[in-house]
């Protein structure tokens, strides 16, 4: 397929990869729960909202898609890659791990700085963890994730293929992780060695800060083994143990609106102790 093709027909692979996928791990986390979290409820219905407001604002602030400005760099022999001239299919795999490593390390910085935080409580501040928390993203948010990765493929200048790839490996990883379903152990232990699984990411939502601040990864694990973040398992069960924030738990705070003004507000921080009888 050419990069004009790529680029044409963007829209409607990561569309239809996005659909098949929320659907099938949907009904995968119905018929073999974790938590119970997946149970119809008004908070999905939020969730879903978000992702929608999140595209028309990014397309709206940002419109230059990572693919566009792929084969735009391409087209100049503009980055890194274009200087290597390496065989495509290794760049693509490099290109692919670089670019979900930049990720990661966003993640990090998100956790790390204030004002970067006030905009990220918004996904971790959801009560519950099912599928539709991977969607869950203030639209500043995704407006910076979007700068990011742009930036990362300016100065490595993937092919047009490598930035599809990664957009679906983020894509999907988003969704796997937040899954409400539980492996049996057999699949769990090997599958820990590469992916981050929905159990190794329940630990990344407790409301415990020092859980919440591990397995920053939404793809392969081993950002978080190389760079000290990994975390087996949290202090409490995970089919049980409280999700969220302490300071965001009440009714008011999960409505649509009170997400979209989150950022600008200030609660009164409540003790974890407080809050971990708190679904």
């Amino acid at each position: 397929m050419t990069d004009a093709a790529l680029l044409a027909d963007e829209p409607t692979i990561r569309g239809a990869a996005f659909v098949t996928l929320l659907a099938a791990l949907a009904l995968a986390e119905r018929r073999r729960p974790c938590r119970g979290d997946a149970r119809p409820a008004w908070r999905q219905v939020v969730n879903l909202t978000l992702v929608g407001l999140d595209t028309l604002v990014t397309r709206a602030v940002l419109p230059l898609v990572g693919i566009a400005l792929a084969v735009r760099l391409r087209a100049d022999g503009v980055g890194l890659f274009a200087a290597l001239s390496w065989p495509e299919p290794v760049e693509v795999v490099l290109a692919v791990l670089a670019l979900d490593c930049v990720i990661y390390f966003q993640h990090r910085l998100l956790h790390r700085v204030p004002l970067l935080w006030r905009a990220h409580r918004v996904h971790h501040a959801d009560l519950a963890f099912d599928v539709t928390l991977g969607v869950r993203f203030h639209p500043f948010e995704i407006v910076l994730s979007q700068a990011v990765k742009l930036a990362a493929i300016a100065a490595i200048g993937p092919a047009p293929v490598a930035v599809l790839l990664f957009e679906l490996v983020l894509q999907s990883g988003a969704l796997f992780t937040h899954t409400d379903v539980a492996f049996p152990g057999r699949v769990e232990r090997p599958l820990r060695w590469f992916l981050v699984t929905p159990s190794l990411h329940r630990v990344h939502h407790s409301t415990a800060r020092d859980e919440t601040d591990s397995n920053f990864g939404f793809s392969v694990v081993w950002w978080d083994r190389l760079f000290g973040t990994f975390r087996a398992a949290p202090r409490l069960p995970e089919a049980t143990m409280p999700v969220g924030l302490p300071e965001f738990r009440t009714a008011n705070a999960q409505s649509l609106v009170a997400l979209l003004i989150q950022p600008f507000v200030t609660p009164e921080p409540r003790p974890v102790a407080e809050a971990t009888h708190a679904r």
